[in-house]
């Protein structure tokens, strides 16, 4: 099938996705806040875990997305019909950076097609760098998922808390999602990794090989690039021993071929609740 057809009917996929929009309102309070509320909508709750400041002067907090029954929320790149969460935490107060510790997630597949994320609760660690040291962060913003059980619902929630500035009780809920990371490349066995790449009519297409142990029965391979405006396929994967060779399909807004930075590359793969998260892919020989 060649790409362009491939993103047709992706499109058509994504259609039932948009057919609803809630926005969920929390309240600006100083502390952890809650998305509220009753009725047939009421389908998750999202809170700020404020955590604890740690001896070096960063923050460990954490968001937390508690789901009803039966519906899912998806991870950072959640597959062919997801909806990415996307945080803009731009009304903080004294927030240098902010990284997200994501931990491994489920893979779904429903009716030919495949989603990636989580169901019941998420706990989203986020490690949080002051601008100035040693002074208060309020964190403000909003975050945008979708939640899918029988529809699929893109929905907006605006969250705000102040972190504690001095010695807090470490949260375990937070240290427990920080224990499910997936594994490093170092840790998971990874001997080399080669990419090749080759141009297609409207983009590009990457060969990845790992020498990679086996992470499990029914691997799957996530493949991401530095720019989010790429679109990826869902990548063939393929097993030779000790050789793991996932292809995908890689296009640009423009529909052309372009140049990668192969150090930027992300991979990931997942089997049987275990995942391996491979940074940086080299140029093949």
């Amino acid at each position: 099938m060649v790409p362009a057809m491939t993103r047709l009917i992706r499109l058509f996929r994504l259609l039932p996705l948009l057919a609803l929009t809630l926005i969920l309102t929390l309240p600006k309070v100083a502390g952890p806040a809650t998305a509220g509320g009753s009725g047939p909508g009421q389908v998750a709750e999202i809170d700020i875990l404020p955590g604890w400041r740690m001896t070096d002067g960063r923050h460990m907090a954490a968001v937390r997305i508690r789901l009803a029954e039966g519906w899912k929320t998806y991870w950072r790149a959640p597959g062919e019909a997801g909806i990415p969460p996307d945080f803009d935490w731009s009304g903080s107060r004294n927030l240098g950076s902010v990284s997200y510790h994501w931990p491994v997630p489920d893979v779904f597949d429903l009716n030919g097609m495949r989603t990636i994320g989580y169901t019941h609760e998420l706990i989203l660690p986020i490690e949080i760098t002051p601008r100035r040291a040693g002074r208060p962060v309020t964190l403000k913003g909003e975050v945008s998922l979708g939640v899918c059980r029988d529809v699929c619902m893109p929905m907006q929630a605006r969250l705000s808390a102040r972190l504690p500035e001095g010695a807090a009780e470490v949260d375990k809920a937070i240290t427990r999602a920080l224990d499910r990371r997936p594994s490093t490349a170092a840790e998971a066995g990874l001997d080399r990794i080669r990419c090749d790449v080759a141009p297609i009519d409207d983009g590009l297409r990457l060969t990845a090989e790992l020498a990679l142990p086996a992470v499990g029965p029914g691997e799957v391979a996530v493949i991401e690039t530095a720019d989010p405006m790429v679109w990826v396929s869902e990548p063939m994967v393929a097993r030779n021993g000790g050789l793991l060779i996932a292809t995908a399909d890689l296009v640009a807004p423009d529909g052309a071929p372009f140049l990668l930075d192969r150090s930027q590359v992300r991979i990931t793969v997942l089997a049987a609740g275990q995942a391996v998260d491979i940074r940086g892919c080299s140029s093949g020989s």
